[in-house]
């Protein structure tokens, strides 16, 4: 039909559909070049953008009329079918049911046999420990282009609450996610991305992870990270999992070292096995009067441009012991910008006095480092009599591998001391 129109009226007219007005004619063409600047009068319907004429003809309506009803009663037989199959197989529906689910589970077999003969991921163990040797987040090594950098992760009932700083993209956030996945992976029966792993068995993962509002329910950032942190402290017992990515950071510092420390104090006489990353340094000194408090970092490196006179930073995303030095690195990129070096100069000086300021009033007493010390040592030997699997020779010296750091870690007498 429209070809037959396209010859009668010499126009250069096409074909086009739409859900809305099903099948219609378009044209592309300019006004100049129509019979007396109109389209002909069997043309109705007519719309235009721009050079594009759009219509329909009577003829081509009583088609789409049609369509529509041969469209409706294919509805209405397809309808009758169904509900007939529907009928037939009713009293099979439990046989569906049970196909569904072990279909499922092979799909989860299948994933879990491509995961452990694919990559290199190992079985766990569960006992009374969280001990991850070299794990890598899951996720990031498909999607990333080279293998993610393998961490250690270690936790048990003396030593359950790690605390992780670290600047900004230094890999705390990926960190923390991925001891959540490898938790998940490991209780419902899959390998681990990691070279030995063991595992405690979690009755709940907790998670106050981002920094969104939400204007569904008028809460602010700060009043959505409340809302989170009092759930895990109603909920969470003993046996969770607790990950906490930067607490506080909707309010004040004052406020939000304040809020942060209560949840700490809170969650450390929970006992729960607890991960707790933050910006804020004043927390990382909790160690002195909790020992079951440890401190890791991830470091960065500094790195000179070929020019000599700028400084950036190199993440290594590697986990270390203790809590990071990395202090004032808002002064260091305040140094490459315009603002005037006065003023970069005072605010390095008030900055070093307030750091010694807090560092006076945060050191640990010598008793203090004993009591930690002496904590640690009977947490070790705890963990030891219950997990060795050491023949005696190895027991001996890991024994006194034990002793020579608890005699370490102990504060040396000072010389007047002695005397006295």
């Amino acid at each position: 039909m429209i070809t037959q129109l396209a010859e009668k009226y010499n126009l250069p007219l096409k074909t086009s559909f739409s859900s809305t007005r099903g099948f219609f004619i378009q044209m592309n063409v300019d006004c100049s070049t129509l019979p007396n600047g109109q389209l002909p009068s069997e043309f109705t319907k007519i719309t235009k953008m721009k050079n594009t004429y759009s219509f329909t003809s009577a003829d081509l309506i009583k088609m789409n009329e049609r369509c529509q009803e041969s469209l409706r009663e294919i509805y209405h037989m397809t309808y009758l079918i169904v509900c007939k199959l529907l009928n037939e197989i009713y009293e099979h529906i439990h046989c569906l049911y049970k196909l569904s689910d072990i279909v499922s589970m092979l799909d989860m077999l299948l994933s879990f046999a491509h995961a452990c003969t694919l990559s290199d991921y190992v079985r766990p163990e569960f006992t009374d420990t969280l001990a991850i040797k070299q794990g890598w987040h899951p996720i990031l090594e498909k999607i990333a282009m080279e293998k993610p950098v393998s961490n250690n992760t270690y936790l048990t009932e003396g030593n359950n609450f790690v605390i992780i700083t670290g600047p900004n993209m230094s890999g705390k956030s990926t960190y923390l996610k991925q001891i959540a996945l490898c938790q998940i992976m490991a209780q419902i029966g899959s390998y681990v991305p990691a070279e030995y792993c063991s595992f405690r068995i979690a009755k709940q993962i907790f998670t106050r992870v981002g920094m969104d509002d939400d204007i569904e329910t008028n809460a602010s950032t700060f009043m959505k990270e409340m809302k989170e942190i009092t759930y895990i402290i109603q909920n969470a017992n003993e046996k969770s999992l607790i990950i906490i990515d930067e607490l506080g950071r909707g309010t004040s510092a004052e406020e939000g070292i304040g809020i942060c420390y209560a949840a700490c104090e809170y969650l450390l006489n929970l006992k729960a096995f607890t991960l707790f990353a933050t910006h804020f340094l004043e927390l990382c000194h909790i160690d002195a009067l909790y020992p079951n408090v440890e401190n890791y970092h991830f470091e960065v490196q500094h790195m000179r441009s070929s020019a000599g006179n700028k400084e950036k930073i190199a993440y290594t995303y590697t986990l270390s012991k203790g809590y990071t030095e990395e202090k004032n690195y808002g002064l260091k990129a305040a140094e490459v910008s315009s603002l005037p070096l006065s003023i970069i100069l005072d605010a390095k000086e008030i900055t070093n006095l307030i750091a010694k300021q807090i560092l006076h009033r945060q050191q640990s007493t010598p008793e203090m480092m004993k009591q930690r010390a002496v904590y640690h040592l009977a947490m070790r030997l705890v963990q030891t009599a219950r997990n060795s699997r050491l023949d005696p020779d190895s027991l001996r010296i890991y024994l006194k591998g034990l002793k020579k750091k608890y005699e370490a870690s102990c504060p040396v007498p000072r010389q007047n001391d002695e005397q006295q």
